[in-house]
């Protein structure tokens, strides 16, 4: 990947590539930057499947250091500084990091133990950065090699961390940009999440391999309508990608107008679905400007099917919201509990083979063993991601999405398992069991604990309490907005948790 952007940076050098914060870096002075930090990491050791963490502001910096690690052949491990500290101390443990670069503030909050910083605001690193040479260290990168590694929620207590190789980044980051019409020297692309998740990919590497123009929305206008409307309309944004439940919100505080927030060429839903009527009216309001749905989970390389979203055909017909075809070289199955391939119509789970399939969970072999899977379809060895989600086929040969197999919901975009959330509250002393769920569509969707108390006199502790219990360990949107007190959890005849109770 970071090899298509050097080609960017030799093609068109003086050409604006981020703009960030009040400040604007060209296509050289990105690739000057990323090579004297590759130098620099290299120089402590950074090589091939390095895993250097990445602690720092929303802007330049960031975008600056996921290209340098890629310079100095290691891979990157963002971490969002307003995650607990001991969730990201999990992750530097987890990933098994041997680098973490950040600035002062964020790297003096977190546990680093042993683990070498590189603080590329300190005066002294700043004064060696700047004396290294701005050409590229002589490291070669193979497709199979690791580029990244994102942490999602795991159903065990903890979070997995997903391993991405360079070959399934390129080849998603190719198929999105064909499939959705991304591209062309100087397209404005609007960045409105941070890049601790993968959801962002899309826009960020879809820029920088087109020659675009990378646009780090402010986190305080990214979550404003009038404010994202705003931008949009005077810096000429060309494509953005959104959750369909940010974008809700946005239009609730734009007055309720879809069309401000539409950027001039296309506009990407993924992270979640949303409803066939909502999702009209939101066509409807672009007047010709493509929409287009992307579906696809993390361990597939950020997504891997897409389909634009036309008024009575395609992506909305029937009142069916389509997922759209496989991207590129990916290949999806509708598959029995037998891995039988299920008859059009008929509700199966839906399995991911192709190039885009990650490697694996780091240090998670027996949950690696389970979600990938060898694909008996393919005679040269390859394997398929079990996602989960139960779809069918319909009789236009377009997915529909039915449900989870499983317990995992999303909220906001977010993936979570809600026996992640359980686990945490069971590390209070007054919490007995709990179970977590959500209710609610859209940007009303939340998180809802139903709480079982040690001691029925006493019951559950106050609502500031659990939420501040919480947010020592886990990210603020996998804190329940409500709390249910229950004097015990509801079963069903045979014992088990009566869900639908």
């Amino acid at each position: 990947m970071h090899e298509l952007i050097a080609e960017r940076a030799v093609a068109v050098p003086d050409a604006l590539a981020v703009v960030a914060g009040g400040e604007a870096l060209s296509y050289g002075g990105l690739m000057g930057r990323a090579n004297r930090l590759a130098h620099y990491l290299r120089s402590v050791g950074v090589g091939s499947e390095s895993v250097v963490a990445l602690c720092l502001p929303r802007g330049i910096d960031m975008i600056v250091a996921m290209v340098g690690v890629w310079q100095a052949g290691g891979a990157y491990l963002p971490l969002d500084p307003e995650y607990p500290v001991e969730r990201l101390g999990f992750m530097l443990r987890d990933s098994r990091a041997t680098v973490l670069v950040g600035t002062e503030d964020l790297v003096d909050e977190l546990p680093v133990g042993r683990l070498r910083t590189v603080v590329v605001d300190d005066v002294m690193v700043s004064s060696v950065l700047a004396g290294l040479p701005s050409s590229a260290p002589d490291v070669r990168t193979r497709s199979g090699q690791l580029a990244y590694v994102v942490y999602t929620s795991g159903s065990t207590g903890r979070p997995k961390g997903v391993q991405v190789t360079h070959g399934g980044l390129v080849h998603y980051v190719v198929g999105v940009g064909e499939r959705v019409g991304w591209g062309g020297v100087g397209g404005r692309f609007g960045l409105l999440q941070p890049v601790v998740t993968d959801l962002g990919n899309t826009v960020v590497f879809g820029c920088l391999v087109s020659g675009g123009v990378l646009h780090v929305v402010d986190a305080d206008v990214a979550v404003d309508g009038r404010g994202v409307a705003r931008y949009v309309r005077e810096s000429g944004i060309d494509f953005v990608k959104v959750v369909p439940s940010h974008l809700a919100a946005l239009v609730a505080g734009c007055g309720g107008e879809f069309g401000p927030l539409v950027p001039r060429r296309t506009l990407v839903l993924g992270g979640e679905g949303a409803s066939a009527g909502w999702l009209r009216a939101l066509v409807e309001a672009a007047e010709g400007r493509v929409v287009v749905n992307h579906y696809g989970p993390t361990e597939t390389t950020v997504g891997v099917i897409a389909g634009e979203l036309v008024e009575g055909s395609g992506g909305l017909a029937d009142g069916v919201v389509g997922l759209g075809r496989p991207l590129g070289h990916a290949r999806v199955y509708v598959l029995d509990g037998f891995l039988n391939p299920v008859p059009v119509g008929v509700v199966g789970e839906l399995f991911v083979a192709g190039p885009q399939v990650a490697r694996g969970y780091v240090g998670r072999a027996g949950l690696t063993g389970e979600r990938f899977v060898a694909d008996p379809f393919a005679g040269g060895g390859g394997r398929m991601y079990r996602t989960g989600d139960r779809v069918r086929r319909l009789v236009d040969g377009r997915l529909e999405f039915v449900g989870r197999a499983d317990g995992q919901i999303k909220v906001r975009g977010y993936r979570i398992e809600p026996g992640e959330v359980e686990a945490a509250l069971l590390g209070h002393a007054l919490v007995a069991s709990a179970v977590v769920t959500a209710s609610g569509v859209g940007a009303e969707r939340r998180l809802v604990a139903y709480v079982v108390p040690s001691d029925g006199e006493t019951g559950i502790p106050a609502v500031g309490e659990l939420r501040g219990f919480l947010g020592d360990r886990l990210p603020e949107y996998m804190v329940p907005s409500v709390f249910v007190e229950l004097s015990e959890l509801p079963l069903t005849a045979n014992g088990k948790l009566d869900h639908a109770a």
